[in-house]
């Protein structure tokens, strides 16, 4: 088969260490001594806080270690621990463990950072030897002076980011960005800052404005002596050569950003390497192999290398496949994600000389479709003129159903990937098929041993599409040159680091950026909306554009996670403002916080992709016991849940927010309109059923607004996207999510699983013309039969009639299964409305497996139902096993509770698919298992009594 090289010395910049690519050890490459093996102390600025420490941490947890200050998540302490942020803050570490045996045979030594929270002066020995300024950055210097000295420390200073962003205003080349209209809680010119945004504080999360050493670091040592023992299996000597990044980029030959793949055409597997050498090699080559496939190139021979000092000697090599022998990666929902081991070796000359890394990697093609519908599509498929925006995997359109990421804590060090694991895993559980990875958090790790913990290889693992992002939000942007040198290298490390994920989508330049530029040009009084256009382009549309797809063949990129799309490809030009009235472009997102309007389908966009949409709620009852102190704080609008309670932020550091009020206020209203108001005479029940109470209520609105963005695939917007706001939790405290910071869900989780199954039945109700439609939507390539069951009950539990229809599904589309006008004509004879409510059912066969779908329809709100007291009879058997069965009358939205200390998900002991929050029907018996998560629960063997049945009729009877 064709093969091709390439290989040449790639411009100065600091580069990313990748060690293994994630897989392994450190030490298989190069004498590694793990940093964390020192004794560390921690000093604040004048001294008069001295602490152990370690690494990698952050300063907020090592003083919580040394008994300084508690948990930051505790109580008010946001608030009162604030101190900590203003401070500046030292670690230094003594070297002497370190100046031994590896150092006197070393010829090379490389200090490698690979994360830096986030201003830093780097001293070594009392050497200089840098000041750094970027969290998102992998660093390596060549401190091989150490060969010098005898003694001396590492110590690295952190500048509060706070201090920094003040004072940053005093730059020459500083510019007013309108940042007073940004700034969520700590004004502190953000956007001149290249740190986590989130980290000063978002509307559903705290500002602690971590800093420290947050991610692994190293001393690598090599040697310019040619090494009798293989590189790839010694580990107690000094190395030839050091791997620092690893780039491998599957795409299908000819394909780039504006040319989309050939399906037919040979895969092109495009491997870079940075190698560090402390000595000379005349003839090296690489081979790459796939030992599953049974392939192995030709050794593909490379440039001599040098010694490199301050930068390493790039080269690339081209290996082509023939399209039929792999097989390709898929999302879980759409095939198998198919991975392979790739196996990279660098021989050096000598036989025994040889650098092998191990790469697990996936063939596959992504495309994001947005260019404009063809003069054919629109009259043949009656869509709507204007761009398309949705992905295609393997060329071929997708429903993409999914959430977005948000961090997983306020303290990356401290996340673990058994915690992560849950969190993607419980997408998958619930039917996602696309995370979108925010563009105000952080670029998520891929390899343990450099980032911590491991996200992307997870999402490969588990077939979940990662919509990765650039980490700028929700600020204009400047265009001052000490910001663009830092932010390219940090671009290029994080794009090529991730080219090997099958499941890395696309990368968006940022979040919600476009669409607050355009917001404010147009808003009268704001005198230079223009110029703030022009430097959105300048680095949006150009800048970062360019840089990305300098480093990846594979994936496309866009401007902005929200945005009106494109004009053209080749040449990149944005839309922006420049539409025809009455077409479609770009995505779009939804927030709606009047709860009056909730279910007000003219309210919801009609666009092709939604990106964002959400409601906020209450976290559990046992969650709040993590963090609330006292008994008083219990209560709904006590002054500590409140000041957890970030929507709208402050905008400044007034404590508590003074804005809660309205979140708090949103979330009510949206329970007292749409469920029985929770009032008991146990408050602790009258609490816990709040939570809850505010859970139905997001999960209400977003099933609602998640079919009806998937009844759009069969309309003329061709909508073929859905990601909810958001996943998971950064802290204990009101939000968006679906999954708890513990790991608890929501009812949003579980309602997602049901709207984002592959076929669903949703019951569309327009009260103003008093109209019900129901319609069958599936996210399927083929087409689908199946059967829809339409029956009324009365709240006692009583048939009162029932309907069968039979349905076909054309691919990614919808059928209509009912339609019917006028409230009389749709309510059983001789009932009012607010005695009955209708469960709809179907059942398919989709690839050989039978798939259900349930979903119910109230002909008024549940505030306004007839409920009875349902005698809800829970019976427990072994494994954490519980029927359910109502004694009495119909228990809307039913929902098992499991005990404080466990992490779990409650399952249908007949489909195995997750269930809770259900309509609970006399003579219809259902049986849960709950699932428990060993690894992250405190109590892995819970009493079965300690589970808590709740129902409607909690909230107002004890």
């Amino acid at each position: 088969m064709p093969s091709k090289i390439w290989s040449s010395q790639l411009p100065s910049m600091h580069p990313l260490i990748f060690l293994l690519c994630g897989l392994g050890p450190l030490g298989v490459l190069a004498t590694v001594v793990d940093l964390s093996t020192l004794e560390w102390t921690l000093v604040n600025q004048n001294g008069s806080i001295v602490v152990p420490a370690g690494i990698p941490s952050q300063v907020h947890l090592d003083l919580t270690e040394a008994g300084i200050i508690t948990d930051p998540l505790l109580g008010i302490n946001e608030f009162t621990e604030r101190w900590v942020f203003m401070d500046n803050w030292t670690y230094t570490a003594d070297l002497a463990p370190l100046l031994g045996t590896e150092r006197e045979t070393a010829d090379q030594i490389l200090l490698v950072f690979n994360g830096l929270d986030t201003i830093a002066n780097i001293t070594l020995a009392d050497r200089p030897v840098a000041w750094v300024n970027n969290q998102f950055r992998q660093y390596v210097f060549d401190v091989s002076f150490l060969n010098e000295i005898s003694a001396g420390n590492l110590t690295v200073a952190f500048e509060s980011a706070y201090s920094y962003g003040l004072n940053i205003s005093t730059r020459p080349d500083f510019e007013d960005l309108l940042d007073r209209f940004f700034e969520f809680e700590v004004p502190a010119n953000r956007q001149y800052i290249r740190k986590i945004a989130s980290d000063f504080g978002w509307d559903w999360g705290p500002a602690f404005l971590p800093s420290g050493i947050f991610k692994p670091a190293y001393l690598i040592y090599l040697s310019n002596t040619t090494n009798s023992t293989s590189v790839s299996n010694s580990t107690d000597a000094p190395q030839l050569v050091f791997v620092e990044e690893t780039s491998v980029d599957i795409y299908k030959v000819g394909q780039n950003f504006s040319v989309p793949a050939n399906e037919t055409a040979d895969w092109v597997v495009n491997v870079t390497l940075a190698v560090r050498s402390a000595g000379a090699f005349g003839a090296p080559t690489v081979t790459l192999a796939l030992d599953e496939l049974n392939l192995t190139s030709s050794p593909f021979p490379l440039d001599p290398f040098s010694s490199t000092t301050d930068s390493p000697t790039w080269v690339t090599v081209l290996w082509q496949i023939p399209d039929s022998i792999p097989q390709r990666w898929y999302p879980h929902n759409l095939g198998t994600p198919q991975l392979y081991n790739l196996t990279v070796s660098l021989a050096l000359g000598a036989p025994a000389d040889v650098v092998e890394l191990n790469i697990r990697t996936g063939f596959r093609t992504i495309k994001l479709a947005q260019l404009a519908y063809s003069q054919e599509e629109v009259d043949a498929r009656g869509i709507t003129p204007g761009d398309q925006w949705h992905f295609e995997i393997n060329g071929k359109a997708f429903y993409s159903l999914g959430t977005n990421i948000i961090p997983f804590d306020p303290f990356y060090a401290r996340v673990k990937e058994d915690q992560v694991r849950w969190v993607l895993e419980s997408a998958v559980r619930s039917g996602q098929n696309m995370l979108r990875v925010w563009g105000g958090g952080i670029y998520q790790p891929d390899s343990a041993s450099t980032g911590g913990y491991d996200f992307y290889s997870l999402c490969d693992e588990l077939g979940i599409l990662a919509w990765s992002e650039l980490i700028f939000s929700d600020a204009l942007y400047p265009l001052a040159p000490f910001l663009l040198e830092s932010i390219e290298p940090e671009v290029r490390q994080n794009v090529r680091r991730l080219n090997r994920h099958p499941s890395n989508l696309q990368w968006a330049a940022g979040n919600e950026i476009e669409e607050l530029v355009l917001i404010v040009n147009s808003t009268a009084g704001t005198t230079n909306g223009t110029l703030y256009i022009v430097q959105f382009v300048a680095l949006f549309q150009d800048f970062l554009h360019d840089i990305v797809v300098s480093e990846t063949h594979s994936v496309p990129y866009t401007d902005c996670s929200t945005t009106l799309g494109v004009l053209s490809l080749d040449p990149y030009v944005l839309r922006l403002n420049n539409g025809t009235r009455g077409e479609i472009y770009g995505n779009s997102e939804r927030y709606n916080y009047d709860a009056s309007q909730a279910f007000n389908y003219s309210t919801f966009p009609v666009s092709r992709f939604v990106n964002e949409f959400g409601f906020h709620s209450m976290p559990s009852f046992y969650t709040w016991e993590e963090v609330l102190e006292s008994p008083d704080d219990f209560s709904f609008n006590s002054t500590v849940v409140a000041s957890r309670d970030h929507h709208p932020p402050a905008g400044s550091l007034a404590f508590p927010n003074p804005n809660a009020p309205q979140g708090q206020y949103q979330m009510t209203q949206g329970v007292e309109l749409w469920l029985p108001t929770p009032s008991t005479s146990d408050s602790n029940q009258t609490f816990a059923q709040w939570c809850w109470s505010t859970q139905i209520f997001q999960s209400m609105t977003m099933m609602s607004q998640i079919s009806w963005y998937r009844r759009g695939a069969g309309q003329g917007e061709n909508n073929l996207g859905a990601l909810v706001w958001q996943l998971n939790d950064i802290w204990q405290g009101v939000s968006w999510s679906s999954i708890e910071y513990s790991g608890r869900w929501k009812v949003l989780n579980y309602g997602i699983t049901a709207t984002f199954s592959p076929l669903t039945i949703y019951p569309f109700w327009t009260p103003d013309n008093q109209t019900l439609e129901v319609i069958v939507t599936s996210d399927r390539w083929e087409s689908v039969d199946g059967t829809a069951q339409l029956t009324w009950y009365d709240w006692s539990g009583n048939m009162l009639n029932t309907s069968t229809h039979e349905f076909t599904v054309p691919t990614l589309n919808n059928s209509l299964i009912s339609r019917t006008l006028g409230l009389d004509s749709i309510l059983p004879t001789g009932h009012n409305a607010t005695d009955v409510w209708m469960l709809l059912n179907l059942t398919a066969h989709v690839e050989n497996k039978t798939v259900t779908n349930e979903q119910y329809f109230t002909p008024v709100s549940l505030a306004e139902a007839s409920l009875i007291d349902p005698e809800i009879q829970v019976t427990p058997t072994e494994n954490l096993t519980f029927t359910l069965s109502a004694l009495g009358g119909v228990a809307p939205w039913t929902w098992l509770d499991h005990p404080t200390g466990t992490v779990g998900v409650f399952v249908d002991n007949t489909t195995g698919l997750p269930s809770n929050g259900f309509y609970l029907v006399p003579g219809i018996d259902r049986t849960l298992k709950f699932l428990l998560n060993a690894d992250l629960s405190q109590d892995t063997d819970p009493d079965p009594t300690t589970f808590v049945l709740r129902s409607l009729w909690n909230n107002t009877h004890v």
